[in-house]
Formats: structure tokens, sequence, C-alpha cells
């Protein structure tokens, strides 16, 4: 096979894992990164117009900050995979929690201040809210099968 040894087959594999390890790690670090950076940036933005107009700037960072979780959860995620090499799938339930909630208190505030909402935009927002209601019910309960289908670990402390 072309002067392919089975040594030269296991160098490449271990520098593929060297590489596949440290795009966790640059993946990781970036959303902590971002994290911050866009939790620096939403309290700037949002004191530079709170003064004008309070209540649209409080949305914004309200959805800028449930961003920041969701960012969070995802380098808790990364971080726990390279410490465990399992990626658990109750973080990404936690992840599509947070964004449902982040839709729904949003679009709620920015809904409630609009006059004179035609009706087939109430309908639509209706449904949406509807939908995401029921996506978080659904991940809830994901969550519960989840908790209660788990094996009880070994405990952090002991005394």
């Amino acid at each position: 096979m072309l002067g392919w040894t089975p040594e030269s087959i296991k160098q490449w594999v271990r520098w593929m894992q060297f590489l596949d390890r440290w795009g966790y790690i640059t993946a990781c670090l970036s959303f902590l990164m971002v994290g911050m950076l866009v939790f620096g940036y939403s309290w700037f933005a949002y004191l530079q117009s709170v003064r004008g107009a309070f209540l649209p700037a409080t949305i914004a960072l309200l959805n800028d900050l449930l961003f920041v979780i969701i960012l969070l959860e995802l380098f808790r995620t990364v971080l726990g995979f390279l410490q465990s090499d399992r990626i658990r799938l109750e973080p990404f339930l936690h992840v599509g929690v947070i964004a449902s909630v982040r839709r729904i208190l949003t679009a709620g505030a920015e809904f409630s201040h609009q006059d004179n909402v035609p009706e087939e935009a109430f309908r639509h927002y209706l449904l949406d809210m509807g939908l995401h209601v029921m996506v978080i019910l659904v991940l809830m309960l994901a969550l519960y099968l989840l908790k209660k289908t788990e094996q009880p670990g070994e405990p952090l402390l002991t005394k």
C-alpha cells in the first residue's frame, strides 16, 4: 500500500488525535472568549442606549446575556469532553431550554410594545410561543428521563 507500514499509520493516527484534541481546546477557548467579549460589549451597548430607551435596551441586554449563558454552557460541554473523552447529552438539553426561554422572553417583550398588531402577526406570534413552550416541555422531560436513567456516580467529596 504505497509504502504505508503499520508504524507509519499509527504515527499518522497519533498526529490526527493530537490535532483533534487541539481543535477541541481552541473551540473551547473560543467559546469562553466570545462569551466574555459579548458580555462586555452587551453592557457597553446597554449603558450607551439605556438613557434613550430603557425597555428596548434592557431587552437587548437580556437577550445578549442569555446568549452568553449559551456560550458558557457550550464551553463547559467541550471542557467536560476534554476531561472525560465523553460528550454528555445534558448540556445540549440545557442549551435548548435556554435558547427557547431566550426566544420567548425577547419576542414577548418586543411584541408587547407594538401598537396595532395585525391579527395574522398575532397568530404567528402565538404559534411561535406555543412551539417554544412545547420545545421546553419536551426538553425538560428529556432532562428528567436522563437524570432518572443515569447511574449514580461516585461522590465528589468524601468525608
